[in-house]
This record gives structure tokens, sequence and C-alpha cells, in this order.
């Protein structure tokens, strides 16, 4: 598993983002972008990462984009138990351990295309 949040992770993560395909965003948008704030995580590794979805691909990139449509905020403890499968976004939504600011209509699909873009991967 390469390690999370590393330089060889945001390559290997944009490369199966490139694989996915085109993306269906809502109606009127354009694109969307999102902002993860990873709190308490080592110095080593970037406190914050943007994905930017646009129709064509997606794109991951390791900076904190003040203009994103949403923010979410999680621990880096639960975001690498997500990263790994250990543990349920959903689950980690009822409990409050992951906080989202700004659009969230759009996350919804969102989500879904990363599910059929990473559909059957281990996280590596």
């Amino acid at each position: 598993m390469k390690d999370f949040l590393s330089e060889e992770w945001f390559a290997s993560l944009n490369e199966t983002l490139k694989q996915g395909g085109s993306v269906e965003l809502p109606e009127g948008v354009s694109s969307f972008s999102a902002v993860f704030q990873i709190e308490n995580g080592p110095s080593s590794v970037p406190h914050a990462f943007t994905i930017t979805m646009k129709p064509e691909s997606g794109a991951v990139s390791p900076v904190d984009d003040f203009l994103a449509d949403s923010v979410i905020r999680i621990s880096y403890s639960d975001a690498l138990a997500l990263y790994s499968g250990d543990f349920d976004s959903s689950q980690a939504l009822r409990e409050g351990r992951i906080k989202i600011r700004g659009n969230v209509n759009v996350l919804i699909p969102l989500m879904q295309w990363f599910q059929e873009a990473f559909a059957g991967q281990t996280p590596t």
C-alpha cells in the first residue's frame, strides 16, 4: 500500500481518476472542487488536498483551494481508516467525524463517481 498522502499516493490516485472516464455533474455545474482538510496529521504529509472534477475527468492535488465549492474536515486517523477500507463514510458522517461545509448536493454525484472509478480496486 502506498503511503497515504505521499507523492506516490497522489500520482496513483490521479492515474485512477484519469482512467475513471467522464464525470456526470449536476445540470448547470461545469466543474466542482472539494478540499479535504486533514487534522492532526504528521508534519511530513500535506494537511489538505483538493479534488477537482470536470466533465472529462477528475484530478487531485496536495493544495488547499480557498475557492473550493466544498470543504470536508476529517482527522488524519479517520481519513486513513476510510482510505484503507476500515471505516465507512456513512458511519463517519452519522457520528459527526466528517464535517462538510459548502455545496453538499454536488458531493453525492462526486462520491458515486468515485465508487464507480474505484470499484474492485484495493488501495495501493
